[in-house]
């Protein structure tokens, strides 16, 4: 397939790419940043490039990963998020349904930080304090950052342009995979290895993983027709463990991972006390045929074979 790739300079993109050619797809990268991934310079709030770049280029299928996203939240407006995150979302799709558009699918990069409303940031889930356990069922959605609600803005208008014009397409809640440091309050102890380490058991995938599933979507998303998934590295917990997890989330990992305090205290490391939600990423695994090959057990394998 002709597939353009927005954001094709960015973390994601220089994942996709590849990949994505390594399959067979003969791919266009746009991205405002100039790289060996990214044939047209420019951004996506300029609608009459977008709309050329796809009739141009015949594009057959898109990924859209360009975003502003959690880290910039600290360095950008909230006028700069609904300019790319939602005006650049809408112009892309507008562009994909247009009359005589070559368009066949589309897959939006989305973000599990949607779902995270203060009172689940602070273990409050369901009035009580527990980690929460977050599925695509959810509906109560109330984000707490500007990056939330422009994502999920731009996954109604996702979801609208299914509706109206048939276009298939999948929407991916990817959870972390960013290589920025954390700026969660329980990091002040951990290093950033640490951190992302423990974040594998609830909360991370790697960028490879996360260009992976964004393969598996563009090839399911004919049948889907119009769907959301959850893409985070498998975690060990149930929803049994929840409450326990938000007072004594060590306790809880050496039930599942015995070995693990050894090999921590081998790295100097340490597991986070509280762990505030859970991801459950099982629907990607029936819907996509996709699950996430790095997950805290590989990666604790790894570490167990270095510190030896």
């Amino acid at each position: 397939m002709r597939v353009l790739v927005t954001g094709s300079s960015g973390w994601l993109g220089q994942a996709l790419v590849p990949q994505l050619k390594a399959a067979g797809h003969a791919v266009t990268g746009l991205d405002l940043l100039p790289s060996p991934m990214t044939d047209v310079v420019g951004s996506i709030t300029d609608a009459g490039l977008v709309g050329v770049t796809l009739r141009e280029r015949g594009i057959e299928a898109v990924i859209h990963a360009a975003t502003l996203h959690k880290p910039h939240v600290a360095t950008r407006s909230a006028a700069d998020f609904v300019a790319v995150n939602v005006q650049g979302t809408l112009n892309l799709l507008h562009a994909a349904t247009a009359p005589g558009s070559p368009v066949e699918r589309f897959v939006f990069t989305s973000t599990t930080s949607l779902m995270i409303s203060a009172e689940i940031r602070a273990g409050r889930a369901g009035g009580a304090m527990r980690a929460a356990w977050l599925t695509e069922a959810m509906t109560d959605l109330r984000p707490r950052n500007i990056y939330g609600v422009t994502k999920l803005a731009a996954e109604h208008l996702c979801r609208l342009h299914h509706e109206l014009f048939g276009l298939p397409i999948v929407v991916l809640r990817t959870s972390r995979f960013f290589p920025e440091a954390d700026d969660m309050a329980h990091t002040i102890a951990q290093s950033d290895a640490n951190t992302k380490a423990n974040e594998l058991l609830f909360r991370r995938l790697t960028v490879e993983d996360a260009a992976a599933a964004h393969l598996a979507a563009l090839e399911c998303a004919p049948a889907l027709g119009f769907d959301t998934f959850i893409v985070s590295a498998p975690t060990p917990f149930t929803p049994d463990d929840c409450a326990e997890l938000i007072g004594d989330a060590p306790t809880v990992v050496a039930r599942y991972f015995p070995d693990y305090p050894d090999i921590y205290a081998r790295l100097g490391w340490s597991m986070f006390a509280s762990i505030d939600r859970v991801y459950d990423a099982s629907k990607a695994t029936r819907g996509l045929g996709f699950t996430c090959r790095t997950g805290f057990a590989t990666l604790l394998a790894r570490l167990a074979r270095q510190t030896r």
